[in-house]
């Protein structure tokens, strides 16, 4: 067995702030409501950005890698030593952590200021954070010879290797857009490998508590297995080819497979405790969102590329990710395990902004597709202002339940 670390070894690690779960939750969801605020104006061209990159590459970069990388950052910094044994890294390294996050948002809000030398100066800054964090997790796993998660190691990698093709093709002045798909597909990957065990997981642990018999989820076999390789094989290809055939008949295929995987979670039991629901309903949005795909080019018209895209980046990433800080914030901060008043708010508001934003790309929204795309911002804006409101003392290292 692993011994688990003492509770005096970790206060002595510095303030509770400087653990990775609460800075890297907290910074991530002031990052979510700036982001998104600053992305409506940009949107009607109301202001640019300081140093000229394009509104649509600065957004999605900042959803898909500055988002993304800080929420996955908590996630590994605290799961890690559950899977491990180790001790978590803390205080200096985890301050450092996150100066080495935000110095790469500074450079991305202010790319080309540096002349023509600004595109490298800022692939620089931008990558060297998810670059030390692979560091730093792959040390824990190989010195604890904990090769069952090296998966997870992977797929940082190849969101890494999409960041940076990213970066090379803002140098090289080619399409970003193969990069960005990249990355949203590769984030897709991980929440279907980590929801994969903790949909089911946290399922059966509540319903194991809850009076009547009924079904309970199924754990991971190889039909999950298929499930995320034919997953793999429709993202690949609509990252490189989003609107071939092919591309649509992967994603339906992907998409009744998830509808399938989804429905051995038991999840219509949950209905009692929201947080638990709440991961059924996030992981619902990937299926949606190979629906989506799927139909944007076997009914050209209907849905928009968009629309998938978004049934995607703010279904299934924005209400996981969500979902699942709202539950470690809990869990790590020694408080029960029920969605309180906030956490149910946010994930309303949250749900509602994808859906706004799925229904803006489809050909029935006509006039209500500007009106829709602002009410999808303001969900998500409200959303996340509501869970750091709520959870700020948790976030903060302050034990008292928002």
């Amino acid at each position: 067995m692993t011994s688990r670390p003492s509770g005096a070894a970790l206060r002595r690690a510095g303030p509770p702030i400087l653990h990775g779960f609460r800075l890297f939750f907290l910074t991530a969801s002031i990052w979510a409501v700036l982001a998104m605020a600053i992305w409506v104006p940009l949107l009607r061209g109301i202001f640019a950005l300081p140093g000229g990159l394009g509104p649509i590459d600065w957004h999605a970069h900042e959803m898909v890698f500055g988002y993304v990388f800080a929420v996955v950052a908590g996630f590994l910094l605290t799961a890690v030593p559950n899977w491990t044994g180790r001790l978590p890294l803390t205080g200096r390294p985890i301050a450092v952590l996150g100066l080495l996050w935000l110095a790469g948002r500074v450079a991305m809000a202010s790319a080309g200021l540096a002349g023509t030398t600004g595109p490298w100066i800022t692939a620089g800054f931008d990558l060297v954070f998810p670059v030390v964090l692979a560091l730093a997790i792959g040390r824990e796993i190989l010195a604890a010879r904990n090769q069952r998660n090296l998966k997870v190691l992977v797929l940082l990698a190849l969101l890494i290797a999409a960041d940076a093709g990213f970066h090379a093709a803002l140098i090289l002045e080619t399409d970003t857009r193969p990069w960005l798909r990249a990355g949203l597909g590769v984030t897709l990957l991980l929440i279907m490998l980590v929801g994969g065990r903790i949909v089911p997981s946290f399922t059966r642990n509540w319903l194991a508590k809850q009076p009547g018999a009924g079904p309970l989820p199924v754990p991971f076999n190889r039909v999950d297995a298929v499930c995320m390789a034919v997953a793999a094989m429709a993202l690949a290809l609509w990252a490189i080819l989003p609107e071939a055939m092919v591309t649509a008949w992967a994603a339906l295929a992907a998409g009744l497979l998830h509808i399938a995987r989804l429905a051995r979670w038991a999840g219509w039991r949950t209905g009692g405790e929201a947080l638990v629901l709440v991961l059924h309903l996030a992981y619902a949005f990937v299926p949606i969102g190979f629906l989506a795909v799927a139909l944007s080019v076997l009914l050209p018209g209907s849905l928009t590329p968009q629309a998938a895209l978004h049934a995607w980046s703010a279904g299934a990433v924005g209400l996981m990710t969500l979902a699942v800080m709202s539950r470690a914030a809990l869990g790590h901060g020694g408080l029960p395990l029920t969605a309180g008043p906030a956490a149910r708010t946010a994930y309303a508001c949250l749900t509602v902004a994808a859906l706004a934003r799925v229904a803006a790309g489809s050909s029935l929204a006509g006039d209500l597709t500007m009106p829709l795309t602002d009410l999808a911002a303001g969900g998500w804006i409200a959303g996340f202002l509501i869970f750091i409101i709520g959870y700020r003392r948790v976030l903060t290292g302050h034990s008292a339940k928002g």
